[in-house]
């Protein structure tokens, strides 16, 4: 099997979040470049960007200052270039409004940030096995 060079963008404000999620997918032998970006803002402006490569998945939290990630959910999947790209919301919320406002907008899946990290390698497994970051073309 091939492995992608496309980068994986990570869109939240949360550093020790980036980190964990980083560490994780290095524990699960994920070797995809992760793209950070602190906010759905900096996250358009990059995915716009004509010289950024677009990524295979985009994993979104959605509690972020300037632009939310439903605000940046919303504007992704109106954008005929962008909308394809897989979006997968990983979050600390448990309101059920933001799971269907996320579902409305076409989310590929919504996770829950679990607090023990082992359980959060977890999440991140399941992530790679369903969307097989590590192998997609």
């Amino acid at each position: 099997m091939r492995v992608t060079n496309k980068p994986i963008l990570l869109v939240e404000d949360d550093q020790v979040d980036m980190m964990r999620v980083t560490r994780a997918l290095k524990e699960i032998d994920v070797v995809n470049q992760v793209v950070h970006r602190e906010n759905g803002e900096e996250a358009l402006n990059y995915l716009r960007n004509e010289k950024s490569e677009k990524p295979c998945i985009i994993l979104l939290d959605l509690n972020m200052p300037i632009m939310n990630g439903i605000e940046f959910l919303q504007t992704v999947k109106k954008d005929e270039r962008l909308r394809r790209i897989p979006v997968v919301v990983l979050t600390t919320s448990d309101d059920q409004q933001d799971k269907l406002n996320s579902f409305n907008f076409g989310v590929a899946g919504y996770m829950g940030k679990p607090v023990d990290y082992q359980q959060f390698v977890e999440v991140m497994r399941s992530i790679d096995g369903y969307w097989t970051i590590s192998q997609m073309p």
